[in-house]
């Protein structure tokens, strides 16, 4: 038999969210929106040279982004989703035996890609309202410990993190670990209360921020997302990129959407507002929901989730149930928002 990492066989596949044919799918926080026409012809565009290599630098949309974020471009560097760009971090920051901590239950991937690049996952509790345990977070650190991620707003339960939490929690961090702040969500986070990482990469040499195009921009199909962090560890991130792992349809799209920022933001505006819609007809209906700042909501069912998750799947209604934990439902269009609202309406939240 050919030898295999036993390591890799022991882990956990990544789960995507599913869809079931005739069912409104809320199971992948995509946005529901179609691409904006002037981003769809830039893709279109670039069809005709797809026989060609793209940029492996992405210095175009490494330029944009670093004029975007008023930072410097190399200290931008650029990945296959914000996914992959965790991976990168990980990869550069934590080897065998090294430690990354993270909260938990948090983004599915985490413990995957911390086990692939060989490193030891330190899942630390989430609170009893579903945010981060900055302190017991900072309680985990060891001399061991290498890198940071810090989910804001966090995947799944939506929970922010505050600016004064987080700076309570750098001071307590040594600053030769890596401190990431994962803001997938961030144009769906309204809290004028909430940390921003991009201040803090500002103040602090140790923290590095993710960003993806896949959720505000609508670009979940073409994968590309990107790291801030200081230079040196920017760099690095390129060493252990996957070349030419981001294509030129992707970057030109990328390019193409940050233009067309406030088009979009339109439709992030509407977003929110459906969050506000959901939350308050859930509650209406007795069911206990916290706050969420990301493009989803959920739905604390403990041991009952497998059977609220059948309840909605048999009214075609795909949302992301984890095993006893939760269930992540996407905000959608409105018209998929009331499908769910009725389906929700039918089953007992107690």
């Amino acid at each position: 038999m050919v030898k295999q990492r036993e390591s890799i066989e022991r882990l956990p596949a990544y789960v995507q969210g599913k869809s079931i044919a005739g069912a409104v799918k809320l199971s992948s926080n995509e946005n529901p929106y179609p691409p904006l026409e002037s981003v769809a012809r830039v893709v279109r565009d670039q069809v005709e040279t797809m026989q060609l290599y793209p940029d492996m630098s992405a210095q175009a949309l490494r330029s944009v982004i670093a004029e975007r974020q008023g930072v410097r471009i190399e200290e931008i560097a650029v990945g296959a989703g914000s996914v992959e760009v965790a991976g990168q971090l990980i990869s550069a920051s934590a080897g065998d035996g090294d430690e990354v901590v993270f909260a938990w239950r948090s983004f599915e991937a985490y413990p995957i890609l911390v086990q692939i690049a060989g490193a030891v996952p330190v899942a630390v509790p989430l609170t009893a309202d579903d945010r981060h345990d900055l302190p017991a977070m900072a309680a985990a650190v060891t001399e061991r410990t290498r890198l940071i991620l810090v989910c804001n707003p966090n995947n799944p339960t939506g929970a922010g993190v505050t600016t004064a939490e987080l700076d309570e929690f750098m001071r307590a961090v040594p600053e030769d670990v890596l401190v990431v702040v994962d803001e997938a969500y961030v144009h769906f986070n309204d809290d004028p209360e909430s940390a921003d990482g991009l201040d803090f990469f500002r103040r602090y040499e140790n923290v590095a921020v993710l960003h993806t195009f896949s959720k505000a921009y609508g670009l979940a199909g073409l994968r590309v997302g990107y790291a801030i962090a200081r230079e040196r560890v920017a760099e690095n991130l390129r060493r252990v990129a996957l070349p030419f792992g981001v294509t030129a349809l992707a970057q030109h799209a990328a390019i193409a959407s940050l233009a067309a920022e406030e088009e979009l933001n339109e439709r992030v505006r509407i977003l929110v507002a459906e969050r506000a819609r959901l939350l308050g007809e859930l509650r209406a209906a007795g069911w206990n929901v916290q706050d969420s700042l990301g493009n989803f909501v959920w739905l604390r069912t403990a041991e009952r989730t497998p059977d609220v998750d059948a309840a909605l799947r048999a009214q075609a209604i795909v949302a992301r149930a984890y095993a006893t934990d939760g269930i992540r439902v996407t905000v959608g269009s409105p018209a998929m928002n009331d499908s769910f609202l009725a389906a929700i309406r039918t089953i007992d939240p107690a």
